[in-house]
């Protein structure tokens, strides 16, 4: 009787691979896929009146669910690719202003479809966007792997990508996650009132000095960890890290429970009605560097005095709040308690697209890339 079952299954299974290896063959192939895009800045200063010209050898940084691939732009400005796997693509092409230095030129396309059916063809016009030479590059904001809710090393990093010292005299770092509908108007960084600034702030502290002293350097190509607590967190819970010697601490001189390493620098707290440590939320916020030259928190801070504000959510589809003046895009927050963090997919690549420009990281990396 076996041996009739095995006489019998031996053909089947051979029609079987037989009809497998006849199926059709999928429609699209990874590895073929072609595209061509002519980019375009605008130089001129004024929105109204555009000065277009070919983005010549400009850096472009593609991004799908195979990863980032950096590229760049031929002599006439063309970024033409061949060989691409088949994905939906976001395209950013960047280059720095040709007249003025402090200005970068951002061109931005989403939902880029590559496939094997036809070359994408496209045209991308970037517009200019100031150039601060500064950039937050990195929150680390969910805690390390615990499960004894441990969340207190967190920690917010500054890059200059510039090529000269810039100071931090005076310059704010703060949470923005007040401001909330239904009593709110648009939500934490919203123009409330459309007056021109942004709104929701709850905590803002300060590096020491005022604006334009140069007393806090930050060096070309240089890091910048700001603890929330300036301690060796291992001690704590294995899994975490070490900001005992981290460049600055967030030190709230109104609360009477806060930790001061009297080894690192602090930013003070300017809000006297806060009491409670600087901490972020673990998987939904708005963070903001701005120069401290308006402090009038109450009001809102001037979008003008904005250097750089990151909203991030544990869900693309949450509504960004941010106004679109100091971020267009969302960035993507890790789980909490996952020990992951959040980065700038390049250092300094600041497009004021975060959907495009951070990325989820497997773990904190205080210091550097």
């Amino acid at each position: 009787m076996l041996k009739k079952l095995s006489k019998l299954f031996l053909p089947l299974a051979f029609l079987f691979v037989l009809a497998s290896c006849m199926e059709e063959p999928p429609v699209f192939k990874d590895g073929e896929g072609k595209l061509r895009i002519m980019a375009y800045g605008d130089t001129s200063l004024v929105d109204s009146i555009p000065d277009y010209i070919p983005m010549q050898n400009a850096k472009a940084i593609l991004t799908s669910e195979y990863g980032t691939l950096i590229r760049y732009t031929d002599n006439q400005g063309v970024l033409s690719l061949e060989s691409l796997p088949a994905a939906i693509y976001n395209i950013s092409i960047r280059m720095v202003h040709p007249t003025y230095s402090d200005r970068i030129l951002v061109g931005n396309i989403r939902g880029v479809e590559v496939n094997t059916e036809r070359v994408y063809i496209d045209s991308l016009f970037a517009i200019g966007i100031t150039n601060s030479g500064l950039a937050i590059s990195e929150i680390y904001a969910g805690g390390p792997i615990n499960n004894i809710f441990y969340f207190y090393d967190q920690y917010v990093e500054l890059y200059n990508y510039s090529d000269s010292i810039k100071y931090l005299d005076g310059m704010l770092i703060s949470r923005v996650s007040g401001n909330n509908p239904p009593d709110g108007d648009g939500g934490p960084g919203a123009d409330a009132g459309n007056d021109g600034d942004i709104d929701g702030f709850t905590y803002i502290f300060k590096f020491p000095g005022n604006p334009g002293e140069r007393n806090c350097p930050i060096n070309p190509g240089q890091y910048m960890v700001v603890a929330a607590k300036a301690i060796d967190h291992r001690q704590s819970v294995s899994t975490s890290i070490d900001l005992s010697r981290c460049d600055w601490e967030f030190y709230n001189q109104f609360s009477a429970t806060d930790f001061d390493n009297p080894n690192v620098p602090n930013l003070l707290n300017i809000r006297a009605d806060r009491t409670v440590d600087f901490l972020i939320n673990l998987v939904s916020d708005v963070i903001v560097l701005s120069s401290g030259v308006d402090t009038v928190w109450s009001d809102g801070i001037d979008i003008s005095n904005v250097i750089d504000g990151v909203q991030y959510a544990s869900t693309a589809t949450k509504i960004r709040t941010i106004d679109g003046r100091v971020e267009k895009g969302l960035a993507l927050s890790p789980p909490r308690y996952s020990g992951q963090s959040m980065r700038r997919r390049e250092p300094g690549g600041d497009t004021d697209d975060a959907t495009l420009d951070w990325e989820i990281i497997p773990a904190a990396t205080p210091g550097r890339h």
